[in-house]
């Protein structure tokens, strides 16, 4: 069976809403060149419900981005929706933006295989909001104004703050959207039959159409709606799996027991004892996706979306208490998942789960509710990836063109409509050109093994963003030179230690073994940052670092009570 492409068909759409939006319609068009007429020849299934829901929720977004763009008029919409988002709002959004495809399939296909364990990465991926909201959302909303390096730089030296901020958001950015595409790209491929390439180009399309046209306002509302069916599609799976066991926990992780290979194992954490290596790889894995939060670009800049430093705490309030319920659901799903699916003829191929224990919840979905679950749950893993790659998008064409473009070419300390204009037009070409060079990669990258992305993103954040965020609020005696080589530091051997690791050094390079143990190396690297900027700082005796210390008195006031921070910044 043949069908029109979401691209053909949003592309024939906005063609007809408004001739101005006829260059919309021109790269739909490009985008759905590889995208049209595929034949459907992997798919086991009619997935048509999920193509119509998908194609629904498609046409809606750029719904909202047109009508977004119309509204959309100076730097601070771009950036910030011009800080007219309530609370509850962002936080909706905030937890849009890190529920990702990662967590919504791999948790829950990381239950399925390892029981209790799978849970480790959730309580992970949560831990790290309470330091969000104790030590970074209110200081962070009163300081700045866009992105974080507008904190970073409150009091020292623009233009080496803003390089390393921008060089640190940028390897952020990259790898998520990598590892985001390539998941995007096999899903599409696994249910639709659509060719790797011809899903991925689908999805850069579409994510640079959201952001190059409807700035934080259109990815703002992505990311709500997205939320709400993600949330809601969960809670509908996991309340028919419990539905199977009487609402009885007790039932259901007895069954489980009774059908997994590994038996009364999977209800146990750690089951095999963990010699060092593995301990110390654990402790820095949590490291990582702690404070590995704190440093995500594209959650950071969320808080500047809101009025006041009260709202971007409420934010993060109603962000962790809408990602710990959907941790919890994701955990039933899994349990779940493993009643349903392990010993089912219908899901099982050669002793293992067809597509991988990723589509655990997938199948899940079909298994309880045929067709029209099925269909529904794919088209939420599909707005999940295309929401988050908008926030990516968004933060990664920020930090070139605000925190590069804007203040140290244009060097404008008013912003006038000239100005303002032209670093607008500068962040919708980096938009596109961040897409193509993300598809690109995407694309390179398909055959290797990409889980190390997401950890490694995470790694970068704690080890190049968080250090420098933290302690450019909260310690008197950071200076400009301390910044850089202990942030520079961070960042390089984050990157190297990940390098030489086994998750790239073995497993991508196909190396026989990899010259350190560890798979995520944030432990170190952001020891490494700590003690370089600590080091760096207290023996740098310049006349610009007394003034830097000099002016942290001004900054904490500015920090704790937010006089002045919804005032022209003066940077």
């Amino acid at each position: 069976m043949k069908y029109w492409s979401a691209s053909q068909f949003c592309g024939a759409l906005i063609y007809l809403i408004k001739p101005a939006s006829r260059i919309a319609s021109f790269i739909l068009g490009f985008g759905s060149c590889t995208f049209a007429w595929a034949e459907t020849s992997v798919q086991a299934k009619d997935h048509s419900i999920a193509m119509i829901l998908f194609l629904l929720f498609v046409v809606v977004t750029l719904g909202i981005t047109y009508w977004a763009a119309r509204r959309t008029k100076t730097t601070n919409d771009f950036y910030a929706a011009g800080g007219g988002i309530t609370g509850f709002q962002n936080g909706l959004a905030i937890s849009g933006d890190y529920m990702s495809a990662a967590s919504f399939l791999g948790i829950a296909g990381l239950v399925y295989t390892s029981g209790f364990d799978g849970l480790i990465y959730a309580i992970g991926f949560l831990v790290g909001w309470p330091i969000v909201l104790l030590l970074i959302a209110e200081p962070l909303r009163n300081l700045g104004k866009y992105t974080f390096a507008d904190v970073a730089s409150f009091r020292l030296q623009q233009k080496p703050i803003r390089i390393l901020a921008a060089s640190g958001s940028l390897t952020t950015v990259i790898f998520y959207l990598i590892a985001q595409l390539v998941g995007a790209g096999k899903i599409i491929e696994f249910l639709f039959g659509y060719s790797y390439q011809s899903a991925v180009i689908g999805v850069g399309v579409l994510m640079t159409l959201y952001v190059t046209f409807g700035g934080m306002l259109a990815t703002t509302w992505v990311q709500l709606i997205k939320a709400v069916l993600l949330l809601s599609g969960a809670t509908l799976i996991a309340f028919l799996v419990l539905l199977q066991f009487g609402f009885s926990f007790e039932k259901m992780f007895t069954a489980a027991v009774g059908v997994h290979a590994s038996g009364s194992a999977i209800m146990a954490p750690l089951t095999q004892k963990p010699d060092a290596v593995s301990a110390i790889s654990a402790i820095s894995l949590g490291m990582a996706l702690m404070f590995g939060t704190a440093g995500l670009p594209h959650i950071l800049m969320r808080f500047f979306t809101v009025r006041d430093a009260v709202q971007a705490r409420r934010s993060v309030f109603y962000a962790t208490g809408f990602i710990g319920y959907f941790y919890i659901l994701t955990f039933i799903i899994g349990f779940g998942a493993i009643v349903m699916l392990a010993n089912n003829p219908d899901y099982i191929a050669d002793g293992k789960l067809i597509g991988g224990s990723n589509m655990a919840a997938i199948h899940l979905a079909d298994a309880l509710g045929g067709d029209l679950l099925l269909g529904f749950i794919s088209a939420v893993a599909f707005a999940t990836i295309l929401a988050v790659v908008a926030g990516l998008t968004l933060a990664g064409s920020s930090a070139i063109s605000h925190d590069l473009y804007a203040t140290l070419i244009l060097k404008s300390e008013e912003k006038t409509v000239e100005s303002q204009k032209k670093e607008m037009r500068a962040s919708r070409i980096a938009t596109i050109a961040l897409g193509v060079i993300a598809v690109l990669l995407a694309i390179v990258f398909e055959k290797q093994n990409v889980a190390f992305m997401v950890g490694l993103a995470f790694c970068v954040a704690a080890s190049a963003n968080f250090p420098i965020l933290l302690l450019s609020m909260f310690w008197r005696n950071l200076t400009t030179r301390g910044a850089v080589i202990g942030g520079s530091l961070g960042l390089i051997s984050a990157l190297f230690l990940v390098v030489i690791g086994p998750t790239v050094w073995v497993d991508a390079f196909h190396n026989p073994t990899a010259l350190i143990p560890i798979k995520n190396p944030a432990l170190f690297s952001m020891s490494i940052a700590f003690i370089g900027i600590w080091l760096f700082s207290i023996l740098d005796k310049s006349a610009n670092a007394k003034k830097e210390r000099a002016a942290f008195n001004a900054q904490y006031v500015r920090s704790e009570t937010g006089i002045g921070a919804n005032e022209a910044s003066t940077h």
